[in-house]
């Protein structure tokens, strides 16, 4: 029984943790991935393609001891457009706005080409985890040599070799994270898993499966813009979505040969978007040229990122 009573006690002198966590790093290191395998639920669009995440995405970790407010943030880069300049000042404005960091790198990556976004990390206040990535495309006695050269470079408090995609050493990570994080009361329900609209999943659902099918056909220049989402008795949840890209050319990959493409690409996305909202949906797809919307300040704000 007194065991009982002490076991019950120690539970409520629990101090509870609330904490923002934004994950930083260059392109194609595995950010999205990680996030997604932390939440145990997608949020974040997944891609080989460099430069994929666009704007900061939130994903909200609840757990008994913690909330975490996770933030995906666009690949650090030089830019060589305003939508390139909006993605590198959103992720280091939410590095700064953050309680903790980690730096993710591809662990196949040589830490000397890390140096230029291992450089900016004096400018943070906060304490940066370094995230190795990928550890399942290493050999074991590589390992420790190379946590010693990045110990070199910065004082890292903590260093994580993991696999996100695996999930391996994933809970460690996590358990440690909120070891460091404030005291604070939860900031959201328990029920949500982001902040964020609704539409803005839809559209990164359907960019995402324009990438999956037209490969390296539309690069970096497609974007989408939801226009109506609207829900209707008896039917299904009805979506209209404008994809924008740059060139002639580009409108004629999209929709391919008697609309096959635009097809494609509008069933996979709507299978996403059915199973994110949990309804039956009517996706309504259609494709605008936009030239050079990415230079294009008020294309960028009606898009939301700037």
């Amino acid at each position: 029984m007194f065991s009982g009573l002490k076991n019950v006690t120690k539970l409520l002198m629990i101090e509870f943790k609330f904490g923002v966590v934004a994950v930083i790093g260059r392109p194609n290191v595995g950010k999205s991935t990680l996030i997604n395998r932390i939440l145990g639920q997608k949020v974040a669009i997944v891609s080989e393609r460099p430069q994929t995440t666009r704007s900061t995405i939130r994903g909200i970790l609840n757990r008994d001891d913690a909330q975490i407010v996770y933030l995906d943030t666009a690949g650090l880069h030089k830019p060589k457009d305003k939508l390139g300049d909006a993605m590198v000042k959103s992720a280091r404005l939410a590095a700064v706005r953050s309680d903790q960091i980690y730096l993710m790198v591809d662990i196949k990556v040589m830490p000397d080409e890390e140096k230029a976004v291992i450089n900016l990390l004096p400018s943070f206040h906060q304490p940066v985890f370094l995230i190795l990535n990928k550890i399942d495309r290493i050999r074991k006695e590589e390992l420790l040599p190379l946590i010693d050269t990045y110990k070199d470079l910065y004082p890292f408090p903590e260093i994580f070799p993991v696999s996100a995609i695996a999930g391996d050493n994933i809970d460690v990570l996590v358990d440690k994270t909120v070891e460091y994080l404030p005291p604070g009361d939860k900031q959201f329900p328990e029920d949500i898993i982001s902040d964020q609209m609704e539409r803005y999943f839809i559209s990164e659902f359907i960019r995402e499966n324009i990438y999956r099918f037209t490969h390296q056909e539309i690069p970096y220049s497609a974007a989408v813009e939801i226009e109506e989402v609207k829900e209707r008795e008896e039917k299904p949840f009805y979506v209209k979505a404008k994809i924008l890209i740059e060139r002639d050319s580009q409108k004629g990959i999209i929709i391919g040969k008697g609309g096959k493409m635009i097809k494609k690409i509008g069933e996979a996305a709507r299978r996403e978007i059915e199973d994110f909202i949990g309804k039956k949906v009517f996706l309504d797809l259609w494709v605008k040229v936009e030239k050079d919307w990415r230079k294009d300040e008020k294309i960028l704000k009606r898009l939301g990122y700037l």
